[in-house]
């Protein structure tokens, strides 16, 4: 199935896209970034404790989560070495009609551009203190030749995409974590959960944003 695209407006005034190809929103319909940042920034780098931290992400979509992560990250001086991985890569012309840029910073721009604009497969410096790796592959197939402190798991819902959620998907990135490594989710379905716990991690179930009771952080303990 071809993989229509259009946008669409969220509670916040924000931009999420629909996909035809899952029946899916990109984003929470309660605000696309309001859903980001209470999941990934608050829930997952905010939590993290550390100054320099690796990230990989899991659905890199519209670039929200690394424009974000951008941002705050220059707000409290951390460095960052962020990975990204998609299959389907949103076209530039309905990246360039998003309105992150104006609704969060009009000054980052060029910089959320950049997100978009830089090769696949090659890590790109964005900033003295932020680089920049989005991979082109199916994370199904994907294997890890790296060690990371955070996840940010941003994939189409258990619903449309079950095997993106397996605990075989979980052990392969839970074994590419440091320990005391976090992974991040918005999904908390009981499948979910069971998989993760399988896959050795330690769950805690901890409040969402507006729309969603729950969230997920995951923790490697050990």
């Amino acid at each position: 199935m071809k993989n229509k695209l259009h946008i669409k407006s969220t509670e916040d005034n924000s931009h999420t896209i629909y996909s035809a190809r899952f029946n899916e929103n990109y984003h929470s319909m309660h605000g696309a970034i309001a859903e980001s940042l209470h999941v990934f920034i608050k829930s997952g780098l905010n939590y993290c404790q550390l100054k320099s931290i690796k990230i990989f992400e899991v659905g890199f979509g519209t670039g929200l989560n690394a424009f974000l992560t951008f941002l705050e990250s220059a707000k409290k001086n951390l460095k960052i070495d962020y990975t990204s991985i998609e299959l389907y890569p949103v076209d530039d012309s309905l990246i360039k009609a998003l309105n992150y840029n104006t609704i969060i910073s009009k000054d980052h721009t060029q910089i959320f551009n950049l997100f978009h604009s830089t090769e696949w497969n090659k890590k790109a410096v964005l900033s003295e203190n932020f680089s920049l790796t989005k991979i082109k592959y199916d994370f199904n197939l994907h294997q890890f030749n790296d060690y990371y402190d955070l996840v940010y798991f941003d994939a189409f819902s258990p619903d449309t995409q079950p095997q993106m959620w397996s605990m075989e998907n979980f052990t392969k990135t839970y074994q590419a974590l440091n320990k005391k490594g976090i992974l991040t989710t918005y999904s908390s379905k009981g499948l979910v959960k069971n998989n993760l716990r399988n896959a050795g991690f330690k769950v805690y179930r901890i409040p969402g944003p507006k729309g969603k009771r729950h969230i997920l952080r995951a923790i490697k303990e050990i």
